[in-house]
């Protein structure tokens, strides 16, 4: 007997589907999760009938603190209670056509349910009415898959693939979070099947990515994607970055290759999505930019701007928010060499006032994504970089308590200078107020009223000269 079936939850639904003489079963990811002691609060119920009816008389048991909402069009269900969201659907069996990935669905049995399911390891059941109570139902060996780690497929993984291409995804996404082998005739089926993936809609894929992403070691789930040639489909500017070019004996790194080991240093860091996204697109523009300069080598000179622009088209393409997420990463984008370049040299004042200027909050966020860039293999030179930004680091905190750079604004603004100077709009104000910018930022003015006043008076002055 599996303990867990001895919460509340679960003693409520059993008591349910008794009342109404159904037979029930928690199926799937939660079975797969409990089995392999992750934490887990989705829980999937199938029933031999209508798993509606089960939904709403749990639903009536459980009382205030539930929420139901019921999906007639797909015979299904859903209650939230507490932090659990629990599925209710009747046992079904499926089939597909091929220009679609959506499936004609009849009422099935138990066995029809679980031949659908996309791996064996979710295709386990376990018994939670007084018929069946407690037993484990494993017709494709999912128990054993999930001790030996491996991800295979119930039914033949050509068909799997064909009739839902975006298996091709969640295979590599529980790949990676599982840290688990997919079975070989199963990797080489998504190759076969790899262009079946573009019947499937962008956000599909991306949600996939993005779980993908979130996984502790995201390399994994992008060298397969690379492999198997998917991520050739919905990332090619990615794809790009893979290769290594030789001209007189002197070449540049895999940036492919590295940009999975910035991201991995990056997840080891953080778990936030977004600054991942940056560790993925900090150098996307290399190929764009790549030039070999004879004496010196290749060059990528303006990549960090050209990436920057880059991002917008992305995150369009991806079906990403075209929000203030996307304009954080397109933040961290621009500004990734500015640490590393004063790790390299002098540490100013004023270098160090005009990166807390311009990260502002997120310049936590740069740090670590600039300490993620570090993947020399020389640990002298690693030692030698994270030593300076240290030092940087120290920097920005002396100059943030003495100067409040984050989020700054000058002390008098654009209205301020039109009103002073008897001005319009146009182009001098623009003139006046980077001048004063740049001059508080270079330590040249202080950080007050009066001071900005007198040094725009006499910048005024010399511009009516001219």
């Amino acid at each position: 007997m599996y303990s867990f079936l001895e919460q509340n939850i679960f003693k409520l639904i059993r008591e349910c589907s008794d009342e109404l003489h159904v037979d029930a079963y928690v199926i799937g990811g939660y079975v797969r999760d409990v089995l392999m002691k992750r934490p887990t609060k989705d829980i999937d119920i199938v029933t031999i009938g209508k798993g509606i009816d089960l939904a709403q008389l749990l639903h009536k048991k459980l009382g205030e603190g539930s929420h139901l909402s019921v999906f007639k069009n797909f015979g299904t269900a859903q209650i939230k209670f507490g932090d659990l969201e629990i599925e209710f659907v009747g046992a079904r069996k499926e089939s597909y056509n091929r220009d679609s990935r959506k499936p004609i669905v009849e009422d099935g049995t138990l066995e029809d349910d679980q031949n659908r399911r996309d791996f064996t390891i979710n295709a386990l059941a376990i018994g939670i009415s007084k018929n069946n109570y407690g037993k484990l139902l494993d017709p494709f060996g999912g128990l054993k898959d999930i001790e030996e780690k491996v991800l295979r497929t119930p039914l033949e993984p050509g068909i799997t693939y064909s009739d839902d291409p975006l298996r091709m995804m969640r295979a590599i996404r529980f790949s990676t979070q599982l840290g688990f082998e997919i079975e070989r005739k199963s990797y080489e089926a998504i190759i076969e099947n790899k262009d079946r993936l573009k019947i499937v809609s962008q956000e599909r894929i991306t949600d996939e990515l993005n779980k993908i992403i979130l996984a502790k070691k995201p390399s994994h789930g992008f060298k397969l994607l690379f492999d198997t040639g998917l991520l050739h489909l919905f990332f090619p500017e990615m794809v790009k970055l893979q290769g290594v070019d030789t001209i007189n004996g002197q070449s540049h790194k895999d940036n492919f290759y590295h940009t999975l080991e910035v991201l991995d240093n990056t997840a080891s860091k953080s778990d936030n999505l977004w600054l991942r996204w940056a560790a993925i697109l900090h150098d996307i523009a290399k190929p764009a930019t790549k030039r070999f300069e004879e004496g010196h080598g290749f060059t990528f000179h303006g990549h960090e701007d050209k990436g920057a622009r880059m991002v917008p088209k992305i995150f369009t393409n991806l079906k990403l928010p075209l929000n203030e997420k996307m304009k954080y990463v397109q933040k961290l984008v621009l500004l990734h060499l500015r640490p590393i370049v004063l790790a390299k040299t002098e540490i100013t004042d004023s270098a160090v006032r005009r990166v807390l200027f311009e990260a502002g909050e997120d310049v936590e966020d740069l740090m670590t994504l600039c300490e993620a860039d570090i993947t020399s293999k020389n640990p002298n030179k690693v030692k030698r970089y994270l030593a300076n930004f240290e030092l940087v680091r120290k920097k920005m905190v002396e100059l943030e308590e003495k100067d409040k750079l984050r989020n700054w604004q000058p002390p008098i603004d654009g209205e301020e200078i039109m009103k002073l100077f008897n001005l319009t709009p146009g182009r001098e104000i623009g003139i006046l107020k980077n001048a004063l910018k740049d001059a508080i930022l270079d330590g040249e003015v202080a950080n007050d009223y009066n001071e900005a006043k007198t040094f725009l008076e006499t910048k005024f002055k010399t511009l009516q000269a001219k």
